[in-house]
């Protein structure tokens, strides 16, 4: 669920190093350079990158800025294609088989494995071509003040995906806010130890 939804699942990050000041003028160019490119004229099996947090159509800021005060909100969007395995083994069977065909016709007791490999790539390419990308967009708020940055998700695979293409923006890394971390925000990193012998209570 999105931010602007009544519940939403997040991670909490903050920027591990100072932020130059010249930074805040760059944002919007720095999105752009980094924006979402549409694939489905394409037979690319995956793309991403940011677009509006208000339009996910809009990789170019048109309507409404990125900055809201003290914060900068926009999306990382990832459009992926994905052929059913059901359908990819028909269809190579269906190539495999014409193959066959002709290789008889040909003279040849059987298709190489080399000729195979050749078959299954082409099948894939052709389905991906005929299939449209599925999109998905996750909502992106960064506290400019506080350098706290929310992610509206907590899938890993997704939160590597975005730490990379932010580090690539922005050239700033980010560390997840754990509830350990913050802990030892609290206490000090002299007290990692008793944290990490923690053991939860279970109250029912």
């Amino acid at each position: 669920m999105g931010f602007l939804a009544g519940a939403a699942a997040f991670t909490r990050y903050r920027i591990t190093e100072p932020v130059p000041d010249t930074l805040w003028a760059e944002v919007a160019d720095r999105l752009k350079k980094n924006a979402f490119r549409e694939i489905d004229d394409t037979a690319d099996e995956r793309s991403f990158g940011w677009v509006s947090f208000e339009d996910m159509l809009d990789p170019f800021w048109r309507e409404a800025p990125p900055e809201k005060g003290a914060y900068l909100a926009f999306a990382l969007r990832l459009d992926t294609r994905r052929v059913p395995p059901a359908v990819y083994k028909k269809h190579f069977l269906l190539a495999l088989r014409d193959e066959e065909r002709k290789a008889q016709e040909a003279g040849r007791k059987f298709v190489s494995r080399e000729r195979k490999k050749e078959l299954r790539e082409q099948v894939k390419l052709r389905l991906m071509a005929r299939t449209l990308p599925i999109p998905a967009v996750f909502e992106v708020v960064w506290n400019t003040q506080t350098g706290v940055i929310w992610l509206g998700s907590t899938t890993p695979k997704l939160r590597s995906l975005f730490e990379d293409h932010y580090t690539l923006t922005f050239n700033l890394h980010l560390e997840p806010l754990t509830p350990t971390r913050q802990a030892l925000d609290v206490l000090g990193e002299a007290r990692a130890r008793e944290l990490d012998n923690l053991e939860p209570t279970v109250f029912i």
